[in-house]
């Protein structure tokens, strides 16, 4: 059995981590609601600008990067959005886990995926297996800027628009973690580009057989310049969003994980207690005894 002194440096150190697990989850709690208007207000924009491009997409000629890029060219992008600090949980775990099971996909496709990674967490983890990584990002990843998302994004359309013969890549992917509510936070797959087209039989009325009207486009000053100009738009808004979301999720997981971290903590204060008094009784107990043996063997002599 365990002695009182080393019961009593178990609980004291157990205590510690209870103060910072529940401080953990007091500043988590301060800013999930702040994370998750951010992300929620972000995503009106982002629709609009993946619809206007999906729309444009359908009035223009096959051939444009935003549709389609060369068939030939194996090389793709993918983006993997993990966190700058631990204690949240599984959060970057799952992240990696799913970014390992596309890669392992693509792979298997015959494809030549590029790995990009934001957070610091996830940069540490490929470097330390000595995975090539083509860009890291580090910095406020439960907080992140417009600065970050245009510095990714300008990275990414710079990959994706040069040529097969210049490492140019032909497909645009990112992992991120989709905020859902305070409890369920999940791990999506993104193919940003080549943007699908949805056409207008796979949007007509559920249950019949006529089409939505579609909206007439004049395109000025060409159809193509336009496109270029909603390209780079599309991509950081997209990537912002992706960005925004995954730091709401990151919080909450952080917030449920310290919820969780601090209850065991005292659980286990709890414990480590009951433990140091029954030691402390029997020590107790095995004293008085001796006591009393003594006791008993003088009285003997003396009779």
């Amino acid at each position: 059995m365990a002695s009182q002194l080393a019961y009593k440096a178990r609980i004291a150190s157990t205590s510690s981590l209870e103060k910072i697990f529940n401080a953990q989850e007091m500043i988590a709690s301060s800013r999930i609601a702040k994370a998750r208007n951010v992300a929620l207000a972000a995503k009106p924009y982002s629709d609009a600008i993946f619809d206007a491009v999906q729309a444009l997409a359908q009035h223009t000629h096959i051939s444009h990067p935003i549709v389609r890029k060369d068939e030939d060219n194996p090389r793709v992008a993918v983006l993997a959005l993990t966190a700058d600090r631990g204690m949240a949980g599984a959060y970057t775990s799952s992240i990696i886990r799913e970014t390992e099971s596309l890669l392992a996909k693509l792979d298997d496709k015959g494809k030549k995926p590029e790995l990009y990674v934001y957070g610091r967490r996830g940069v540490t983890y490929y470097k330390y297996r000595g995975r090539d990584v083509r860009g890291t990002w580090e910095g406020n990843s439960d907080a992140p800027g417009v600065e970050v998302a245009e510095e990714i994004s300008k990275a990414l359309l710079d990959a994706y628009m040069k040529p097969a013969d210049e490492g140019g890549v032909s497909e645009l992917y990112v992992v991120f973690t989709e905020f859902v509510n305070m409890v369920v936070q999940k791990v999506r797959i993104l193919r940003m580009l080549p943007v699908e087209i949805v056409s207008a039989e796979d949007e007509q009325t559920e249950g019949t057989n006529v089409p939505e009207a579609q909206p007439l486009y004049s395109f000025e000053p060409s159809r193509d310049e336009v496109l270029d100009r909603v390209l780079p738009k599309y991509v950081q808004s997209r990537i912002h969003e992706c960005l925004l979301t995954s730091a709401a999720s990151e919080t909450a997981s952080r917030q449920n994980a310290m919820h969780t971290a601090t209850d065991n903590a005292r659980n286990l204060i709890d414990e480590l207690t009951r433990k140091l008094n029954a030691t402390r009784q029997a020590a107790i107990t095995q004293e008085l005894t001796e006591i009393i043996g003594s006791a008993d063997a003088l009285n003997n002599e003396k009779e």
